[in-house]
């Protein structure tokens, strides 16, 4: 048969239908109406007659063409259909891990929005570099053990763990979706250093925290910093909760605080009860902020919430170091007394926003145990005002 040229491609003119150069061994150049060329092969596996595209002319001239045919022909040879192989190959690039973890991250709306920043911000500083562009399913534990040592040699333990943390997560999404088979992260269990569980300094004898109450109340410097200080042992929120409340989360009348989802670190929202003395606490302050979006603007600017060491700050501004108490602490504070004074934990749990892992139970306790809570609330709020005045403080009454 007679095989094409450079020139011969090259005069060819296009015809009023698609047309075909012929080139031997099933490789042709169709030339279409419009004038464009592309090469095609033609072959048969498993008894059918098949084609392939093999690129465009010129950016593919007639050389290059004819070595992807043979390249072709041979794993037709050994009973490879290159057609399928190409789409196999095209599909694994598109399941990278990190193709993966962009799409896990999209579906991730239930997160609290510093939670989903911080997951997004340790894949892309520390694992996209390295594996992103690999296939989820060709990621052995080796190459990921490698890329979460090169955040220890920063000495950032923590942040190793954290990250192997949000990448199998990852993983298990690729598994459910079909893309991988194993969460290799899982056999990495005890390969990295071991961080020591670091709990957030508290105060947890009652005569101290009746001191730190005392000391709040008379705090001096900024009001909105003062009343933050006053309620936070009172509704025992994670700082960042706190300081972000905006007032259209609160209604007084019902004494209660519901935090949407997005913004609470397991994305639920958490409905807070709030005692006869929080509610006064935040009636006292409306006047002043309750005008705008939040309970506790920045000093600087009313259109963002006051930053997130103000408040740790303020307790230094009152003499407790950072080894004695922080704004954290408050959760642990409530979390001991509340134990030992006998409510139950599950109360004590739910309250904290800790998540239940079994779901049936969860529901029961969401739906079931608002009334309780409102109970133990308004007991902490009256200890809490017998450590600050430092009466004599009955033990809290055992929830029913």
């Amino acid at each position: 048969m007679k095989t094409l040229t450079e020139a011969a491609i090259r005069a060819a003119k296009p015809k009023e239908k698609a047309s075909k150069l012929l080139d031997g061994r099933g490789l042709f150049l169709l030339v279409t109406p419009d004038g464009r060329r592309y090469w095609r092969l033609r072959f048969r596996h498993a008894g059918r007659e098949k084609l392939i595209s093999l690129g465009v002319y010129p950016d593919v001239p007639l050389k290059l063409a004819r070595e992807r045919r043979e390249e072709a022909r041979k794993l037709i040879a050994d009973g490879i259909d290159p057609v399928a192989k190409r789409k196999s190959e095209r599909t694994a690039q598109a399941d990278t891990f990190r193709a993966i973890a962009e799409e896990w991250l999209s579906k991730q709306p239930h997160l609290a929005v510093g939670t989903l920043r911080r997951d997004r911000d340790r894949l892309t500083s520390f694992i996209f570099p390295y594996l992103g562009s690999t296939p989820i399913a060709a990621i052995e534990a080796p190459a990921l053990l490698d890329a979460l040592r090169r955040i220890e040699a920063r000495g950032t333990h923590e942040t190793a763990h954290r990250t192997r943390a949000v990448c199998g997560r990852v993983f298990r999404y690729a598994i459910a979706t079909g893309r991988a088979k194993h969460d290799v992260s899982a056999d990495l269990k005890g390969a990295l250093t071991a961080v020591a569980t670091q709990s957030f300094p508290a105060i947890t004898e009652p005569a101290r925290v009746g001191e730190l109450l005392r000391a709040i109340e008379g705090y001096v410097g900024q009001r909105t910093v003062a009343m933050a200080l006053k309620l936070l042992p009172l509704v025992f929120t994670r700082p960042g909760e706190l300081r972000a409340a905006e007032w259209s989360e609160f209604n007084l009348d019902r004494a209660e605080w519901r935090i949407r989802a997005e913004r609470m670190k397991m994305g639920r929202e958490h409905i807070v009860p709030l005692s006869r003395q929080a509610v006064a606490v935040l009636r006292e302050l409306h006047p002043i902020t309750g005008s705008g979006r939040y309970v506790f603007p920045s000093v600087r600017t009313a259109a963002k919430p006051i930053s997130d060491n103000t408040l740790n700050a303020g307790l230094r501004r009152l003499g407790y170091n950072a080894s004695e108490v922080t704004a954290h602490g408050f959760r642990s504070t409530a979390s001991t007394l509340l134990n030992e004074q006998g409510w139950h934990p599950d109360l004590i749990e739910l309250q904290l926003a800790h998540i239940e892992q079994n779901e049936s139970r969860a529901a029961y306790n969401r739906s079931l145990r608002l009334e309780e809570r409102r109970k133990m609330m308004q007991a902490w709020g009256d200890y809490l005002d017998g450590l600050r005045t430092g009466a004599n403080v009955v033990p809290l009454k055992r929830a029913g």
